[in-house]
C-alpha cells in the first residue's frame, strides 16, 4: 500500500531569485505596478496603502530590516532543502497554480493534473535579460539545455481516475505544446529543492487567481482529504510526499492572515482553513489554496506541521511584499 509520509510548503516568489541588491531597491518601485489588495478583498491603488499605514511602517523597511529578512529567507530555502534531501520519497505531489503558463482564460480548469511520463523546463538562453525582474524570472530556468523531468504517470493517472470516481473533474493533461513548459509553481521546486535528484513528481493544477472558477477553502480542503484516500488506495508500495508550491500573502503583506493559517495548520484546525473567506486570498495570496490542500492531505495521513520558517518580508512603507512560508509536516 502507498503512504503519504511527508508533506512540505514553500514559497516560490521572485523573492527567492531576486538579488540581495533587489531587495534592496528594486521591489520599491515594481510593487506600485503590482495588483494590491486590501485586508477586505477591495482593489486598492499603491497610494491608498501608503496613505493607510501605521506611522512607524518606515521602520519595517530599512536597508537593515531588508538584509535581516533576505538572510533568514535563504536560511529557511536551505532548511527546508535538507530536510527534503534527507526525506526517502518514491514520488512528490506538488500542489501549485498555474499564471497563464500552461492555461489561458479562453480555458481555466480549477483542477488539473499532468500525467504525461516527462514535463519539460525551458533553457534560459544565453542572452540574458537586461531588466531585473525578467532576470530573476528567468532564474527558474535551466541554465543549461532544456530539462525533462520524470512524472510518476501511473499514479498521476491514479489520482485523476480516483478523484472523478468521488465528485471532483480534473482535467487531465497528457502533454503540453512544444513551447510551453511546466509552470514557475513547479519550475521553483525543480530548480531548488530537487537538482541533483530523479525524483518524479505529480503536478496538481489549481485555478487560484481567476474568475470565475477559483477553487474554494472549502474544495480545497475536500481535495486534501480525498488525496490522502487515493493514494493510499494505489497498488504498490511507495512512499509518497505532497508539497505546497506558493503562497503566502502578497502583494500585501497580512501577518494576521499568514498566522491564524500557520497556527490552524499547526492543529489540524481544518474547519478554520475552509471557513476562509476568498475575498482574503485575492492576487498571490490566492496560492494559500496550495498550503490548504497540503495541509488536509498532511492532517488525514497524521502528520504534524514541525517546522515553520515564516518571514514577513515588507517591501515598501505602504507593507507591501510578501509573507515567505516554509515548512514540513512529519
Amino acid at each position: 500500500m502507498a503512504r503519504l509520509c511527508a508533506a512540505f510548503g514553500s514559497s516560490h516568489s521572485i523573492m527567492l531569485t531576486a538579488t540581495r541588491e533587489d531587495w534592496l531597491n528594486a521591489f520599491a518601485e515594481s510593487d506600485k505596478r503590482m495588483p494590491l489588495f486590501d485586508r477586505s478583498g477591495a482593489r486598492c491603488e499603491y497610494a491608498e496603502l501608503l496613505a493607510a499605514a501605521p506611522a512607524d511602517a518606515s521602520s519595517l523597511v530599512t536597508p537593515q530590516k531588508l538584509i535581516a529578512a533576505y538572510d533568514r529567507t535563504f536560511s529557511a530555502v536551505v532548511n527546508l532543502k535538507r530536510r527534503i534531501d534527507a526525506t526517502t520519497l518514491d514520488a512528490l505531489i506538488i500542489v501549485g497554480d498555474d499564471q497563464h503558463e500552461l492555461f489561458q482564460d479562453a480555458m481555466m480548469p480549477a483542477l488539473a493534473i499532468y500525467y504525461g511520463e516527462t514535463i519539460r523546463n525551458a533553457a534560459r538562453g544565453a542572452q540574458q535579460p537586461a531588466d531585473w525582474y525578467k532576470r530573476a524570472q528567468k532564474q527558474r530556468l535551466e541554465p543549461g539545455p532544456d530539462a525533462h523531468y520524470p512524472v510518476h504517470a501511473a499514479l498521476a493517472l491514479h489520482l485523476i481516475t480516483a478523484l472523478t470516481d468521488v465528485g471532483f473533474d480534473p482535467c487531465a493533461v497528457g502533454e503540453i505544446a512544444a513551447d510551453q513548459y511546466e509552470g514557475h509553481a513547479y519550475s521553483y521546486i525543480h530548480r531548488t529543492y530537487l537538482e541533483g535528484r530523479d525524483l518524479r513528481i505529480v503536478p496538481i493544477l489549481l485555478n487560484t487567481y481567476y474568475p470565475p472558477n477559483q477553487v474554494t477553502p472549502k474544495r480545497c480542503v475536500e481535495l486534501g482529504l480525498r488525496l490522502n484516500d487515493i493514494v493510499q488506495s494505489y497498488p504498490a508500495d511507495l512512499r509518497i510526499g505532497i508539497l505546497a508550491s506558493g503562497g503566502l500573502s502578497h502583494f500585501v503583506v497580512d501577518e494576521d492572515l499568514d498566522r491564524g493559517i500557520i497556527a490552524a495548520m499547526k492543529h489540524n484546525r481544518l474547519e478554520y482553513l475552509a471557513q476562509l473567506d476568498p475575498k482574503r486570498l485575492q492576487a498571490g495570496s490566492s496560492e494559500i489554496r496550495s498550503w490548504i490542500v497540503t495541509a488536509a492531505a498532511a492532517a488525514s495521513a497524521g502528520l504534524n506541521l514541525d517546522e515553520v520558517d515564516y518571514v514577513p518580508a515588507y517591501r515598501t512603507p505602504a507593507l507591501t511584499g510578501i509573507g515567505l512560508g516554509f515548512a514540513r509536516w512529519s
